[in-house]
């Protein structure tokens, strides 16, 4: 790189031969400077074991001391209805039946479901309601479980969003844009805080198996413009946890390996002649799935926890792929090291049907939630990991449809909903914020989304106005040009 300048590709006459080879020269060999530098940056934070390009699963330094060192975000795909699970709301009961007032909507937007109802009918929960811990938070009957964990929680009643409909406001809680592209939370951690366990993904997402509602697209755990190798990994249930993971029939792992570090060393000369850093990030990819082989299998292994551990969790969790039994593999993966573990469970869509459909999504998740932030308690985790529970927004306060007190519809709602945080420097027994006594508008201490990445992103020790990434010009993060972290919510 430090290449005296030849006097001839100042001196030489424009058009001699001598000249023009000596001024080829030096830029070909002060170019060669630049890849070197290059290489070595990405060398530098290599665990691969390959001397090539890993610098995707290297630990970086937070900004400040951390209370979190990972996450478990269980995502309740759909808009689960905060007026059936946390925000108890009387007056909804006894006025049954009578149309929302003009004061409380306020001219606020409807979506298509419900713009052209004739009247918007208010309805109360059919389900009861009773004050629980130390913080006296009300809490559903469809929660049993979660009301006993309730002085370990903090429940947020004042979070709300921009997006009114499912696609922008999953896309919004996942990478803090309407606009599909940018790259997910998870993601995000990994580029900023890098990896504790080099053989397992930093980030790895869990599905429920078998429900249906509205799409997940992969996109939603992707790495966005950020390096492809920091995009969430999907753990399947079944024979093969990660798809095309395994070797083909007649390859073994001497052979895999011997491939692996032919490849590499292809890559490496076509990366020093194109300068493209996507190529070492495709080999650290490699790199990873071959050590996956051997880490995943272990990691996805259930049969060694206890009876009492299945108890715990419930009947569910011995079937592989239910939302009980990935609560179980989340608590095993952060024991493990894996710094994002995003867990995805839909179906609490219900614009009709409500009851019937409340209640089964309650029965499926409540027990294993609350089983998987006792059993991080036990096992002393459940201080340095943050467990994140809700959805992409709430649900109305009138009916979408002609309502009964025992069955109705909610539609969707923006403007205020509820989520829950647990462990990794969060304040336990405590509520924030409050909503009016229609539960349509925020009346005490409201945290939009960007409040709530800011404030994950402060438990694990990052500033999320320092996380940045540029791109196509100008400097991204997870916030954009807004968010603040929520201080009410720390211990």
């Amino acid at each position: 790189m430090n290449q005296p300048l030849p006097k001839s590709l100042g001196s030489n006459p424009a058009g001699t031969n001598q000249g023009a080879m000596a001024r080829r020269q030096w830029l070909a060999q002060a170019g060669n400077g630049c890849g070197s530098l290059a290489l070595a940056h990405l060398l530098a934070g290599s665990t691969s074991g390959l001397s090539f390009g890993a610098e995707p699963t290297a630990t970086r330094q937070p900004h400040f001391a951390p209370k979190a060192k990972r996450v478990i975000y269980l995502f309740q795909s759909g808009g689960p209805s905060q007026l059936e699970t946390f925000d108890y709301k009387p007056l909804l009961n006894d006025r049954f039946g009578e149309a929302l007032p003009d004061s409380v909507r306020q001219g606020q937007r409807l979506t298509g479901m419900s713009a052209n109802q004739s009247s918007l009918i208010m309805v109360g929960s059919k389900f009861g309601f009773q004050q629980h811990g130390a913080a006296q938070a009300w809490v559903s009957d469809l929660l049993p479980h979660t009301a006993k964990i309730v002085d370990d929680l903090c429940i947020v009643r004042s979070i709300y969003t921009e997006a009114i409909n499912h696609d922008p406001a999953i896309t919004f809680l996942q990478t803090g844009s309407q606009i599909a592209g940018r790259p997910s939370i998870g993601a995000w951690l990994n580029y900023g805080l890098g990896s504790d366990n080099e053989n397992l993904p930093a980030f790895v997402v869990l599905i429920t198996r078998g429900k249906t509602d509205q799409p997940l697209y992969s996109r939603l755990w992707g790495s966005g413009f950020l390096p492809s190798q920091h995009q969430g990994v999907q753990f399947r249930s079944g024979k093969d946890a990660v798809l095309y993971l395994n070797n083909p029939p007649g390859v073994s792992r001497e052979q895999r390996r011997a491939a692996l570090e032919t490849l590499a060393q292809l890559q490496k000369e076509r990366e020093i002649e194109t300068h493209d850093p996507e190529l070492s990030q495709r080999i650290a990819q490699y790199e990873m799935a071959f050590r996956m082989q051997a880490s995943v299998p272990e990691a996805t292994d259930l049969s060694g926890e206890t009876e009492a551990t299945f108890e715990l969790y419930g009947p569910d969790s011995r079937k592989p792929g239910t939302f009980a039994a990935n609560c179980l593999l989340a608590r095993r993966l952060a024991e493990r090291g894996v710094k994002f573990i995003q867990l995805y469970h839909q179906g609490w869509d219900q614009h009709g049907g409500l009851p019937g459909g409340i209640s089964t999504q309650c029965r499926e998740t409540d027990q294993p939630s609350a089983a998987l932030v006792a059993d991080l308690k036990q096992r002393g985790l459940l201080e340095d990991t943050l467990v994140v529970w809700g959805g992409e927004f709430g649900r109305t306060s009138y009916s979408q449809g002609r309502p009964s007190p025992q069955n109705y519809g909610r539609d969707h709602h923006p403007r205020c909903f509820s989520m829950w945080f647990a462990g990794g420097g969060i304040k336990p027994a405590t509520v924030v914020g409050r909503t009016c006594d229609f539960g349509y508008n925020i009346e005490d201490r409201p945290v939009h989304v960007h409040d709530l990445h800011a404030t994950m992103l402060h438990l694990l020790g990052m500033d999320h106005e320092r996380l940045t990434y540029r791109f196509q010009g100008r400097d991204f993060r997870l916030t954009d040009v807004h968010g603040h972290v929520i201080h009410e919510m720390l211990a």
